[in-house]
């Protein structure tokens, strides 16, 4: 035991060190990793928006963000599959904790998400984000446009989210729609993986819908996605409910029909060449989840956009 620590959150001395907690004890930060405010010399952000207000259907969202990191303890620190790499060895990451917002003003979230967003954004860390529900991701994605440019939008969905809205609504089935109306997203180099609804618009974004992922192989959706973005920069937005609800029953409007999480994440792992500038997971509803199977699919694919940051960062420094 004497090489053992606990409470890797609060007790590492530095911000690459792998954590010694067993699986079932010690604080949980997002894998383990230090909380902190301190941006100094962090590669990667992880930041929970526990924020739920904008769902049309089943509410709990707001207990998405921890839900993920308690299921994220079960990642051990061998090196981590598929990415077959200790992903903190060299990628400095800590957990930002959650955003701040005010429960009795939701007409003060969206500018309240922005701001804190942006001071991550700005420091030049890659920020991957908890949610939440949906409507989360629409600051996050000013923020992130305002340094980068319009984004193409990878956006893993059983919803479209192109419904009209009047600009001032807090819904979570408008902010695509908003997007690339003021120019935040490039609908041309935007692609939707996973769609099982209608909504009255596309704005020429190109979807995959559920039944067509059927028809696909993992490599053949990933090529597609990489073909269609044509390197430009990119935000991965992950809704929990583009899995078919048996893989993630714990969410606010699952929809029948979707891929399995073992396809999704095959896709994921093939994304590398993609240059993602940030991230979300978003939509996981602990109150409707059996046995953490939601979180536990919410937290691997969190741990994977943490994957292919690490290879693209390991791919940049041997090129």
């Amino acid at each position: 035991m004497a090489n053992k620590s606990i409470d890797h959150a609060f007790t590492a001395t530095n911000l690459t060190s792998a954590a010694s907690d067993p699986t079932f004890a010690g604080a949980l930060s997002f894998m383990r990793r230090r909380f902190t405010k301190d941006l100094t010399g962090v590669d990667a952000v992880v930041w929970g928006i526990p924020f739920d207000a904008a769902t049309s259907n089943r509410p709990g969202t707001r207990f998405g963000p921890q839900a993920i990191r308690r299921a994220s303890a079960i990642f051990d620190n061998d090196p981590q599959y598929p990415f077959n790499r200790d992903l903190f060895a060299e990628m400095a990451v800590i957990d930002y904790g959650d955003c701040l917002l005010d429960y009795g003003n939701h007409h003060e979230t969206p500018e309240a998400i922005e701001r804190q967003s942006k001071t991550i954004v700005d420091s030049g860390a890659f920020m991957l984000t908890l949610g939440g529900d949906h409507f989360v991701t629409w600051p996050i994605l000013k923020a992130h446009a305002a340094k980068h440019g319009p984004l193409a939008l990878v956006q893993f969905d059983a919803h479209q989210d192109t419904w009209f809205d009047d600009n001032r609504r807090i819904d979570h089935g408008s902010f695509v729609a908003r997007a690339a109306r003021d120019g935040i997203i490039d609908p041309d180099r935007s692609i939707q993986i996973g769609i099982r609804t209608h909504a009255p618009e596309d704005f020429g974004i190109h979807i995959l819908y559920g039944h067509q992922l059927e028809e696909m192989s993992a490599g053949d959706i990933a090529s597609t996605i990489i073909s269609h973005t044509r390197g430009a920069p990119a935000y991965l937005t992950f809704d929990i409910d583009c899995l078919d609800p048996a893989y993630a029953p714990g969410t606010g409007t699952p929809v029948a029909g979707g891929p399995s999480s073992a396809k999704i994440l095959s896709v994921l792992q093939r994304l590398h060449q993609l240059d993602i500038r940030g991230a979300d997971v978003v939509e996981i509803s602990p109150p409707y989840d059996h046995a953490d199977i939601t979180a536990i699919a919410g937290a691997t694919v969190a741990m994977y956009m943490l994957g292919l940051h690490a290879e693209r960062r390991a791919s940049a420094s041997h090129g």
